[in-house]
């Protein structure tokens, strides 16, 4: 997919607007990954301004993101970088075509202990 396309998807998929960034530095203060991402939330949302997405679909740190939205809560501009590097992640998947969740698969996957809600977040998040 092209970097512009790719770079709406994203921004799609998110729901976040990277634009009202500031480029405070809040989120990446309020990330407890922080020293384990190599592109710092901040970094990550000025990438996605940018169309630097090639360097984010490679990153490591988009796998490191705790998703626990401390990045989200600090933010003044409700720009939610959490959202986008969840996007990116999706992106990333989609790209491989293999690695879906499919209906059919689900059966195998139950257990006890895992909540309803995660199963239906990962078909979610794993259909296209």
């Amino acid at each position: 997919m092209e970097t512009k396309n790719l770079t709406q998807e994203v921004i799609r998929i998110s729901g976040a607007n990277p634009k009202k960034c500031m480029k405070c530095g809040k989120c990446t203060a309020t990330c407890p990954a922080f020293d384990q991402m190599d592109i710092h939330p901040h970094q990550f949302v000025d990438m996605v301004i940018n169309g630097r997405l090639e360097e984010l679909l490679n990153s490591r740190g988009i796998y490191n993101c705790l998703s626990c939205f401390a990045c989200m809560e600090r933010c003044p501009r409700s720009v939610e970088p959490a959202r986008l590097i969840e996007a990116v992640r999706m992106a990333v998947v989609r790209q491989k075509e293999n690695n879906h969740l499919k209906p059919d698969a689900i059966p195998a996957l139950l257990d006890d202990e895992l909540p309803q809600q995660a199963i239906t977040s990962a078909l979610r998040k794993y259909m296209k």
